[in-house]
């Protein structure tokens, strides 16, 4: 145990079970001012805490608890006098929910958390309490693609039994593709005996957000004793291929009618599975029979704590401490200040490399525009990766919805872009995206 920082007084220890996720330790001790001292639960085995211990240990208070067996960890919490636990981190939620429930302390349910984190599972309960229903199976072989497909029809989605970010996740038109895109995510990184999803394809309707959005929403919220207080509905960009996200907006542009039958809808899903406590991150896709759900996550979404903040004011990570200390974060709808938004440099789905980003520093010279950049020349490019395939963010701010899309269509002609791109046929950049150009590899 490290005990580098000032104990914070009279405020409440609560622990962080920290893992790569919606927030930063920064953003999460700058959260917590006045409210809570935060304490860090730090395994280093997990490649993202490994690389900021040392830092981090510096700054805040830190438990390594690196190799430690459950009943050694709960040993550490229960001694390090805490109030309660959280995470903001989907590869954590059914630990700290174990932690939590040892405790009686405010999160997700062991059971609420595998029902976050288990997509099968989460279809399961969904139909169950008469929600949606979804067709779905589960697939770990080649050979288990028969049923499956038969059962739920194809087009269909192949995507993880636990994943984010949209990692190892397709579309598949046909037996033959089912089988080799099953084959091809199962020979690559990860541990064996992985699970993958077959389900159908929810068919979006592009005209209940308007021309230039996407056809899906999430809605954040934050549920304190069972009662759901949504935070907001943001708003999409249309997705790249095969489902990667490209880019977020606060407010969204729903109607207001739309708007109600969103959030009935993610209400009933968050007590469908049991959500007592904490954060969430519904995504409902708009559909032409109305809402569905995509999937239900248990913490805050990545990147939109930004988003709110920057245009409500609204501290959602703030609110999320809050409820792991019991206590209602005071979350509630609100009127926008300013449409804020933030646009993912996502590469087509056959890059294979990046050659040229140019037009950066012009970008910065924009009104209201900053950009966040991840790849340089050279680096490789996987689109398995899911969004965590993007060059780079463009934070930004406009007027309204019209102001924000012309500021997008800005950065597009402003941005030069080159690929190396797999394959043999000419591949056009999918409509609104920076001025790609490519070459061709076998």
């Amino acid at each position: 145990m490290t005990t580098s920082a000032a104990t914070g007084g009279e405020l409440p220890r609560l622990a962080v079970l920290l893992d790569f996720g919606a927030a930063s330790p920064l953003s999460i001790l700058a959260a917590a001012r006045g409210l809570a001292e935060v304490v860090f639960l730090c395994d280093r085995s997990l490649g993202y805490v490994a690389s900021r211990f040392d830092e981090l240990d510096a700054l805040a208070v830190t438990y390594d608890i690196t190799g430690r067996s459950a009943e050694e960890v709960d040993d550490v919490v229960h001694r390090a006098g805490l109030a309660g636990i959280t995470t903001f981190s989907e590869s954590q939620l059914t630990r700290t929910a174990a932690l939590a429930d040892r405790r009686g302390w405010a999160f997700l349910s062991p059971a609420a958390a595998r029902a976050a984190t288990d997509k099968y599972r989460q279809r399961r309960l969904l139909a169950e309490a008469g929600v949606q229903a979804t067709r779905c199976r589960t697939v770990r072989r080649i050979t288990d693609l028969t049923a499956a497909l038969a059962e739920v029809g194809l087009p269909a989605v192949l995507k993880p039994r636990s994943g984010a970010a949209g990692a190892l996740t397709c579309l598949v038109t046909s037996p033959a593709d089912a089988a080799a895109q099953l084959r091809d995510f199962l020979a690559g990184p990860g541990p064996s005996g992985r699970e993958f999803v077959v389900e159908e394809v929810l068919a979006g309707d592009p005209s209940t957000a308007g021309p230039g959005w996407g056809d899906y929403v999430s809605v954040e919220s934050v549920t304190h004793r069972g009662v759901a207080r949504h935070v907001e509905i943001t708003g999409k960009f249309p997705l790249a291929a095969p489902f990667r996200e490209t880019g977020y907006v606060v407010p969204s542009t729903l109607r207001e009618p739309d708007r109600r039958r969103v959030l009935d809808l993610t209400s009933a899903a968050l007590a469908a599975l049991g959500v007592q406590h904490g954060a969430t991150h519904v995504e409902i896709k708009l559909t032409p029979a109305g809402p569905r759900v995509i999937e239900v996550n248990g913490r805050v979404g990545g990147y939109v704590a930004d988003l709110i903040r920057r245009a409500r004011g609204f501290d959602l990570i703030r609110a999320s401490l809050a409820a792991a200390l019991d206590r209602d974060g005071g979350a509630t709808a609100g009127a926008s200040r300013r449409h804020t938004f933030q646009y993912f440099l996502t590469p087509p789905m056959e890059a294979v490399a990046l050659r040229r980003f140019d037009g950066v520093e012009e970008l910065h010279r924009q009104r209201g525009l900053t950009v966040e950049t991840f790849k340089q020349a050279g680096d490789a490019l996987d689109w398995r990766e899911g969004t965590l395939t993007y060059l780079g963010i463009v934070h930004g701010s406009g007027r309204d919805h019209r102001d924000v899309l012309e500021l997008v269509d800005r950065i597009n002609r402003t941005l030069r872009i080159e690929y190396v791109v797999a394959g043999h046929a000419p591949v056009r950049p999918r409509s609104g995206t920076a001025d790609d150009t490519v070459d061709y590899v076998e």
